[in-house]
């Protein structure tokens, strides 16, 4: 099995900086006014880097991995499924190993609660959907979230959704920068607060610097919030 590798070349890096903001899994840094690889193993190496680099100074190179536990020569099925029980995927990325969450209901004897109405306020909710105009953001205090988040933790829509406008995306998976359309809705609307729910997996570094980046692009003074949720739902003080 191969992975691609990062490399970069330092003594053509100008330190601009922008592998830095293009990198969603949080691998590249600025360090002593070069790019530098900080955490290989988190490469998803997808590329979102090299376009950015107006210097060609990043590359990936095609790597056998290593086996750490090999299974027997003529047992390739036994190998297999080793690496799929060990969550091994070929990227490295945290956010795709496999894990199996295990738990214990709290509630086992208690009657059926009442089924929680939904506290959604508006439609549509994905970043990529949504009108930058739409009338529900005047006055908004807005919730940005990775998609995941609603999944992981169970109390969402009462923690987070109930009185936000939700706004929901991957920058990974939808292969895209969202700091323009944010940057829009926050300068065009009156926006009251934001608040972005993240999980803990490197790759949701992505929509917490497109927020970022956008709060600073509209030139506005606006409370904001940063929470994250770790991958077997609890949140990360």
């Amino acid at each position: 099995m191969t992975k691609k590798r990062i490399k970069i070349d330092e003594e053509l890096c100008v330190g601009c900086g922008l592998c830095v903001d293009a990198c969603q899994e949080s691998v590249i840094e600025l360090v002593d006014g070069k790019a530098k690889v900080m955490r290989e193993d988190y490469c998803d190496g997808l590329g979102n880097c090299l376009p950015v680099c107006p210097v060609g100074a990043i590359s990936f190179e095609e790597t056998e991995l290593e086996d750490t536990a090999p299974a027997p020569e003529n047992d390739t099925a036994a190998q297999d499924k080793a690496k799929q029980a060990e969550g091994a995927l070929p990227c490295g990325c945290p956010g795709t190993h496999l894990r199996k969450i295990e738990r214990r209901s709290r509630e086992s004897d208690a009657p059926a609660a009442a089924e929680m109405p939904s506290m959604l306020s508006q439609w549509p909710i994905q970043i990529k959907l949504v009108p930058v105009n739409a009338p529900y953001f005047d006055g908004a205090n807005l919730l940005v979230a990775a998609d995941c988040t609603a999944f992981a933790y169970g109390d969402f829509h009462r923690k987070f959704i109930r009185r936000h406008v939700t706004l929901i995306g991957c920058p990974k998976l939808d292969d895209v920068d969202y700091t323009e359309k944010l940057t829009e809705i926050i300068s065009r609307n009156n926006i009251k607060s934001v608040t972005v729910v993240r999980m803990e997996v490197p790759c949701c570094g992505g929509i917490e610097h497109a927020v970022k980046r956008a709060l600073a692009a509209s030139g506005k003074l606006i409370p904001w919030q940063i929470v994250t949720i770790s991958t077997d739902g609890e949140i990360l003080e």
